[in-house]
């Protein structure tokens, strides 16, 4: 059974800078770094190679947002120790966004339920796998509930369903940090 480690914070907090830190602390060796943002444009690509300079080169990587488990499981993980998921945050824009042609400023409760529940279900079915597999998994997310409400539909949407998915994952959690102006708070 896997132990799952869960780091929230606000943007550029430095979670996945302590997230990295608690991966070499306990010395682990065969290391997955899951990577669920879609680089679009210079300021992402130059994050993403920022992120890969400071990790090292002896990570395995994997890119996806969506069908977690079927990946996993393609990608044979039974050699490696644990799964730095970076971050819970990017795959809920990603499941939200891609693939859809949505107008966010008219969509119905009905439809936008039905968009929670599939990401709802996308988490909670790589949750139970987790805690079925000898592997460690250090989650990254953002904490959006502490700012202002947006202004705007997708924003809403988008903070509450995060909301949602950052409290499962927490739930599921053995520990969790809280990162503020780079100081780790232990909450769990």
């Amino acid at each position: 059974m896997g132990k799952i480690v869960f780091f929230t914070g606000g943007a550029r907090s430095g979670k996945s800078k302590f997230a990295e830190e608690y991966i070499k602390e306990k010395k682990y060796k065969n290391k997955i770094y899951f990577a669920t943002a879609i680089p679009f444009d210079d300021e992402m690509k130059d994050r993403v190679k920022k992120h890969i300079d400071r990790r090292g080169k002896d990570w395995k990587t994997i890119e996806a947002y969506k069908n977690i488990v079927a990946i996993l499981e393609k990608e044979k993980i039974e050699n490696h120790d644990v799964i730095l998921f970076d971050c819970i945050t990017n795959m809920v824009s990603n499941l939200m966004i891609m693939d859809r042609n949505v107008d966010w400023d008219n969509i119905s409760q009905e439809e936008v339920n039905k968009i929670e529940k599939e990401i709802i279900n996308e988490m909670q079915n790589f949750l139970e796998y987790l805690k079925s597999e000898n592997i460690d998994c250090i989650f990254v997310t953002n904490e959006l509930g502490m700012g202002l409400v947006p202004s705007y539909a997708l924003g809403r949407y988008f903070r509450d369903i995060c909301g949602n998915v950052n409290q499962m994952a927490a739930s599921f959690a053995d520990e969790a940090y809280l990162i503020v102006s780079g100081i780790k708070i232990k909450i769990k």
